[in-house]
């Protein structure tokens, strides 16, 4: 089989990242969150006192910026300009800092062009919102994973509950939020792409939502 680009889009909490990875390690793909891309910029925004409007001051930011994935024996590591940010991008303030930054035109363009450089050999899954239908519009395989909110939120709070106080209700409420703001963007809102299967995994397991998939990537 040749080579595929596929595409895996959805909302917070989705199951997105687990997925995408037991796709790729099942197809010997290579993996790209690039939702961690824009936490990486928030990150850096964060740290620099840049606003999550000041489209000067993220310009300037990114154009110093190196972001990379690197793989070791912890996973998937996002470095930012040879520097380790993985662990410290997993908090709220990030998420919404994240979902705003991603609306600024300077920040979509600066990882477009990074997002499109890493798809050119393909044989990749990209994890994102907006990958199938802004990104790569003519991604091989497109998906769009959802389930219902109470449902994300739960898993949300399962993955946190290590990392933070968090009670479950503040979760439900941040997801809320991080939808509605997504949704509602005037840029790349969140949304599937016309062509994309769409697979409801609120009552499914992580092996059944695989397994859907790849009976779509391989036939």
């Amino acid at each position: 089989m040749k080579s595929l680009l596929i595409t895996i889009d959805g909302p917070a909490g989705a199951g997105k990242t687990t997925v995408s990875r037991k796709i790729a390690d099942r197809l010997n793909y290579k993996y790209v969150d690039t939702g961690a891309l824009y936490r990486g910029i928030a990150f850096e925004a964060r740290i620099a006192r840049v606003g999550q409007d000041d489209d000067i001051g993220l310009e300037n930011l990114c154009s110093a910026l190196n972001l990379n994935f690197v793989k070791d024996g912890r996973g998937l590591r996002l470095l930012s300009n040879n520097a380790d940010i993985t662990d410290q991008i997993r908090t709220p303030e990030i998420s919404m800092m994240a979902s705003a930054v991603s609306a600024r035109p300077v920040v979509r363009k600066y990882l477009l062009d990074l997002q499109r450089n890493m798809g050119r050999k393909k044989g990749v899954v990209f994890e994102g919102r907006d990958m199938g239908t802004v990104v790569f519009p003519d991604a091989d395989k497109k998906f769009y994973l959802d389930a219902s909110q109470k449902v994300r939120a739960i898993r949300r709070y399962r993955e946190l509950e290590s990392k933070t106080f968090q009670i479950l209700e503040d979760v439900e409420r941040e997801i809320r939020l991080r939808d509605e703001h997504d949704r509602k963007r005037e840029v790349a809102p969140m949304k599937p792409a016309d062509d994309a299967v769409i697979v409801d995994c609120t009552d499914l397991s992580v092996n059944d939502v695989v397994e859907r998939m790849l009976s779509y990537i391989l036939k």
